[in-house]
């Protein structure tokens, strides 16, 4: 939409106006319309005439006819410290288009110079209308992590949660008005936590300390709860291989079973996302609960057997069948739902689904490659090979 005359983001600190620097003064005062929640609303009362509105709610979809009606105004809208860091300026910019901000040091910024962190290696959670579980991806020994908090009950949730999953050695400090006058800070560890709720505006600096995960795919057998319908630890690794997940992307999981290729490729970047269609209601439900588990839990999960479950989804950038390949136009579906240059990787392990990848090697190209791993096992008193059932992969880009 055209941005309507004059709107100005100002990022604005737990100090208020005291802390504000004159260019966000300037567009305060100057302002005929102030928009900003109930918290920073009340630290600019008194220091501009403008008429002052509260955002409404649900945001997003108000916002066109929001600033459709004050088109010709000036409008200042605030925001919390750094408006472009996990912030109201980025909201804005993509639905209006560029707009002026002015920018605060943010509670991230704060909270590094707080720690005596370097801001670069530190990795950043915002559990803000998101689900906590997404701190288990960056989980790693001596990492060091912010969490932006939901509201009071965070710290503590996230202490729970860090103790549960054998991370209770953990550092955790809570800075609550970070900035502001009432700044407060809090320690503890997360297995002993005891701190009871306090100020809804709070962000937590966490010193991880336990169990580490590979960053690479393949993750053991034993990190997804599973029945068995499970790709196996060395055939998902070469599978995410040749998916090649790259930033942004999108993957269909068709015949996700428990949601190890689409979970393993969330994992591969922040911005990866993914689309499991899995047929069985047991399968379906576990596979969001690997995904809280394994520290991704935006998945999105589509209950129901392809082709049909396909119906509407978005345009994927690569697609995995990983089941249901032998089933009348599953496969012909998927292709022509990828654009030029997605790719698409199956998996067969038995004869019949075999034949289905070689007759669509021939037609559309691409490679077959088979797998077959054996394990060690006890024999008797010795040591033998256990093979697994082979396994043929079909890759294949789309020209």
């Amino acid at each position: 939409m055209t941005v309507p005359a004059d709107v100005t983001v100002v990022g604005i600190g737990a100090d208020g106006w005291a802390g504000l620097a004159e260019p966000g003064r300037a567009a305060v005062r100057g302002a005929e319309v102030v928009l900003g929640g109930p918290r920073q609303l009340a630290l600019v009362a008194g220091h501009t005439d403008a008429e002052a509105r509260a955002w409404p709610s649900p945001l997003l979809p108000a916002l066109p006819e929001l600033f459709a009606g004050l088109r010709g105004r000036r409008v200042c809208a605030l925001a919390s410290g750094d408006p472009m860091h996990y912030g109201l300026g980025a909201t804005l910019a993509r639905v209006l288009g560029p707009v002026e901000v002015l920018t605060h040091p943010s509670s991230i910024a704060l909270a590094c110079a707080r720690m005596g962190w370097a801001a670069e290696s530190v990795e950043v959670v915002s559990a803000v209308g998101r689900p906590l579980a997404a701190v288990r991806r960056v989980l790693a020994p001596g990492a060091r992590v912010l969490v932006l908090s939901e509201g009071a009950g965070t710290p503590g949730a996230l202490a729970t949660l860090l103790a549960d999953d054998g991370w209770g050695d953990s550092a955790l400090t809570v800075f609550e008005q970070l900035g502001g006058p009432a700044e407060r800070r809090l320690d503890g560890t997360a297995r002993h936590w005891a701190h009871p709720p306090g100020d809804p505006l709070n962000l937590v600096a966490l010193t991880c300390d336990g169990p580490g995960r590979a960053l690479t795919p393949g993750l053991p057998d034993d990190a997804f709860e599973h029945d068995g319908q499970l790709t196996k630890r060395e055939v998902r690794a070469v599978t995410l291989a040749l998916l090649g997940p790259r930033r942004g992307e999108l993957l269909w999981d068709v015949g996700a079973g428990n949601g190890s290729i689409a979970l393993e490729w969330l994992r591969a970047h922040p911005t990866c996302r993914a689309v499991a269609v899995e047929p069985d209601p047991a399968r379906a439900a576990r596979i969001a609960a690997n995904a809280d588990a394994l520290g991704v839990p935006g998945v999105r999960v589509v209950e129901g057997r392809a082709p049909d479950a396909l119906d509407g989804l978005p345009t994927p950038d690569a697609i995995f069948i990983g089941g249901g390949v032998t089933a009348d136009d599953v496969l012909p579906r998927c292709w022509e739902a990828l654009p030029a240059g997605g790719r698409l990787v199956a998996n067969a392990v038995t004869v019949e689904s075999e034949g289905v990848l070689g007759a669509a090697r021939a037609r559309l190209g691409g490679e077959l490659t088979r797998l077959s791993v054996a394990r060690a096992a006890p024999v008797g008193g010795f040591t033998g090979w256990r093979p697994a059932m082979p396994v043929t992969i079909w890759s294949v880009a789309k020209p």
